[in-house]
C-alpha cells in the first residue's frame, strides 16, 4: 500500500506541474496573438486548409481504415475549406476591428468539434482505432486553438 501511495503522489505532482506547463504555454500564446490577431486567422487558416487536405485527398481514400463514409468525411472537408477561406479573407482584408471575427471563428471551431464528435458517436459501430484516432487528435488540436482565438477575443474586448 505505501508503495502505491508514492507511484500516486508523483503522478499527482507530475500532473500538476503539466497543467502549469500548460497554462504557461496558452498564456504566452493568448498574449502573443492578442498583439499579433491577424497571425491567427493565417494560422486558422492554414490548419483548416490542412484538415481539408487530408480529409479530402488521404482519410476519404482509406475510409474503410476509419470507419465513417465518404460522404461524412468530404461534408467535414467542406466545411474545413469555408473555415480556411475565411479565415485566409479575414488576414487578407481586414485592417482593424478583428475581434468579432475572431470571436465567430472560435465559436465555428466548436461547431465543427461538435459534429465532428457527434459524428463519432454516430459511427461509432464501425469506427475503427485508426479512424479515433485521426479525429481525437483533430478535436484536441481545433479546442486548443479555439481556446486562444475566444480568450484572444475575450482580452481585445476588454481594452
Amino acid at each position: 500500500m505505501r508503495g502505491n501511495g508514492l507511484v500516486t503522489k508523483r503522478l499527482t505532482k507530475q500532473t500538476i506541474l503539466t497543467k502549469f506547463q500548460v497554462n504557461g504555454i496558452m498564456k504566452k500564446l493568448i498574449n502573443y496573438f492578442s498583439e499579433k490577431q491577424k497571425t491567427l486567422f493565417l494560422i486558422d487558416s492554414i490548419g483548416a486548409f490542412m484538415t481539408a487536405f487530408s480529409l479530402f485527398v488521404i482519410v476519404r481514400q482509406f475510409n474503410a481504415y476509419v470507419g465513417i463514409p465518404k460522404n461524412e468525411l468530404t461534408l467535414l472537408s467542406v466545411i474545413a475549406v469555408c473555415f480556411s477561406t475565411y479565415s485566409a479573407a479575414c488576414f487578407l482584408f481586414l485592417k482593424r476591428g478583428l475581434t468579432p471575427f475572431i470571436k465567430f471563428i472560435g465559436i465555428a471551431n466548436l461547431i465543427y468539434c461538435a459534429l465532428t464528435i457527434g459524428l463519432l458517436m454516430k459511427y461509432s459501430h464501425s469506427l475503427t482505432i485508426l479512424g479515433t484516432t485521426y479525429f481525437l487528435i483533430e478535436i484536441v488540436i481545433i479546442l486548443g486553438l479555439s481556446y486562444v482565438e475566444l480568450r484572444v477575443a475575450t482580452r481585445n474586448k476588454e481594452k
